[in-house]
């Protein structure tokens, strides 16, 4: 047998045991009792897949590779133990994005050099480097929204319709360069300046309230480029890999969308998210304060307590706090749950991911479809920097900008009591109904130190 056709089976073969790994890691990660090694399964099929890239004929340039390929696993390696928890969803937004700039960079060359010359393989350049652009610069601006160096949201009249003229402009000079009617490098540079620009008019809008779907979205937008441009160079690990995290980001977008009562459609063309407004909502009746003493007292009596926890939370990073807390009542006897809204946080997962890092057991943490029958039988349920995900207007107010949004049931609880810093309305800037409501009590103060002051008390019962 030839030695080509050798190495070629090889190749094929690597990348269906990279394809099944792959498969077989997400599937894992289905679960957060089995996402670690799902984690540790797809890494090696990437592994696999790189490892065999060397095998291809014809290629060269390894002093550039190789020095690339340990530089950039030191600093992934590196940021990924440093970075604390509580910051994982700028690190997952800016390693999305590079992704995305992988992929319009691969289209680039393609572009540049000239060798799509077929009019199918210009069009997946193109497409994948419009979407990789975009991807690109829209992680980078969430990226900055989440890390705090963008702190408000831009929006002016015909905002809309200039992102209209940007897509458009972006699809003409991608039509132009596919048919090969003009593919000039300036034309190539034009092509992916308008999408690198459409990638930034697209999301700084968005406030830091809808980041969960802003992730997701983008992270789709990397799969389905990556994806693209595996055709183009005839990569079938990228094509698997791209597919795979292209649908699981749809899939992921559509379920963060639904969990906002926001169709995917509305998600992609409309003006969502933005945040820089003022309050909304009128509310009457007032806040009403309570001292940590008086809570610890009514948890150590209680039968049942849920655990809502939010951004507030894991700006605090009381995670460890709470969870200590938990601990104590459960000493004492007390059923302790904790309730998790699909886009609590600022990632999918947000919630889950601070709450595993305390080691809070898995079956103790519940979703809202699990959780939300259980709030009219419980003493306390305990609101941690959440907002929107327990707001009652929700369910009664048409005019809310979140009617019809799921929430979780907090306000049914016999006794709620709320950990917030401050009296202003959160990212949304719609007002809390819930914080207004005669069984609800506020208790004010960072949450890492309102958390210390109920173990205090706990203690002191």
């Amino acid at each position: 047998m030839p030695s080509w056709l050798s190495a070629d089976l090889l190749i094929q073969a690597s990348y269906f045991l990279t394809a099944a790994l792959f498969i077989f890691g997400l599937k894992r990660m289905s679960s957060p009792v089995s996402a670690r090694s799902g984690i540790l399964w797809a890494g090696a099929g990437m592994l696999v897949a790189t490892l065999v890239t060397f095998l291809y004929p014809g290629m060269s340039n390894y002093e550039l590779i190789v020095p690339a390929m340990f530089a950039g696993a030191a600093i992934a390696w590196w940021s990924g133990k440093r970075v604390a928890m509580t910051d994982m969803p700028q690190m997952i937004a800016l390693y999305n994005g590079m992704g995305g700039g992988a992929a319009a960079a691969i289209a680039a060359v393609e572009l540049y050099r000239g060798e799509a010359t077929g009019y199918a393989i210009s069009t997946l350049a193109v497409a994948g480097g419009i979407i990789g652009a975009v991807s690109f610069s829209g992680s980078l601006i969430a990226f900055g929204k989440l890390q705090g160096l963008i702190n408000r949201s831009f929006r002016f009249g015909g905002q809309q319709l200039l992102n209209l003229l940007l897509l458009l402009a972006a699809l003409v000079a991608g039509a132009l360069i596919a048919a090969h009617y003009n593919a000039s490098p300036a034309m190539v540079s034009t092509l992916f300046a308008l999408a690198l620009v459409l990638g930034l008019a697209m999301t700084l809008p968005i406030g830091g309230a809808d980041m969960p779907v802003v992730i997701s979205l983008y992270n789709a937008f990397t799969g389905l480029a990556v994806a693209f441009e595996g055709f183009v160079l005839n990569n079938a690990a990228m094509i698997i890999a791209g597919t795979v995290v292209g649908s699981a980001g749809t899939l992921l977008t559509q379920l963060m969308a639904k969990a906002m009562n926001r169709s995917l459609g509305n998600v992609l063309f409309s003006g969502f998210g933005d945040t820089g407004g003022a309050a909304t909502g009128t509310v009457t009746g007032s806040m009403k304060a309570i001292e940590a003493a008086d809570v610890g007292v009514m948890m150590a009596f209680g039968q049942k307590v849920i655990i809502v926890p939010g951004y507030g939370m894991a700006v605090a990073q009381a995670q460890h706090k709470i969870w200590e807390l938990c601990q104590l009542l459960i000493d004492r006897g007390v059923t302790v749950k904790f309730a998790i809204h699909p886009v609590a946080g600022r990632m999918p997962g947000h919630m889950n991911v601070l709450l595993a890092e305390a080691g809070v057991p898995y079956d103790l943490i519940a979703d809202l479809d699990e959780i939300n029958s259980e709030f009219e039988t419980a003493d306390v349920a305990l609101i941690i920097g959440a907002n929107d995900v327990v707001n009652p207007v929700a369910r009664t107010d048409k005019s809310s900008p979140i009617y019809g949004m799921p929430i979780l049931n907090a306000d049914k609880a016999k006794n709620v009591i709320v950990i917030k810093r401050g009296k202003g309305a959160g990212f949304s800037g719609i007002e809390n109904a819930l914080f207004y409501l005669d069984n609800t009590r506020m208790l004010y103060g960072d949450a890492q130190k309102a958390a210390a002051e109920l173990i205090q008390a706990v203690k002191a019962v």
